[in-house]
């Protein structure tokens, strides 16, 4: 994961625009990614939930690094994407660079 901007690299908005703990859907290139903003840390997901039956995810619940899926109520690491046990599958996950206020996402 690269800590500097690169031609990969889109920017989304300040981090004056995101609220803490609220999801917000972006679309880069066709993609939908779920916006998450802590305390800590902002963080980019795809967003449709590994459920089998799918379903957005910017709607979840955030607690500490975790979304809730609003749907099905599995416990997703946003770190890493990891679906918490009992359950299992995984959401893809993307780089976020956050530089003076700028908030970037780096597309793979």
């Amino acid at each position: 994961m690269s800590n500097t901007i690169t031609e990969n690299s889109v920017y989304i908005g300040t981090t004056d625009e995101f609220l803490e703990r609220v999801g917000r859907t972006v679309v880069i290139e066709g993609q939908s990614l779920a916006i998450f903003k802590t305390a800590e840390k902002i963080y980019a997901l795809e967003d449709c939930s590994p459920h089998p039956k799918g379903g957005p995810l910017n709607e979840g619940i955030v607690s500490g690094h975790y979304v809730y899926d609003p749907l099905y109520d599995w416990k997703i690491d946003m770190r890493d994407g990891c679906v918490q046990a009992p359950d299992e599958g995984q959401v893809r996950t993307f780089p976020v660079l956050v530089e003076e206020n700028k908030i970037y996402v780096t597309m793979r």
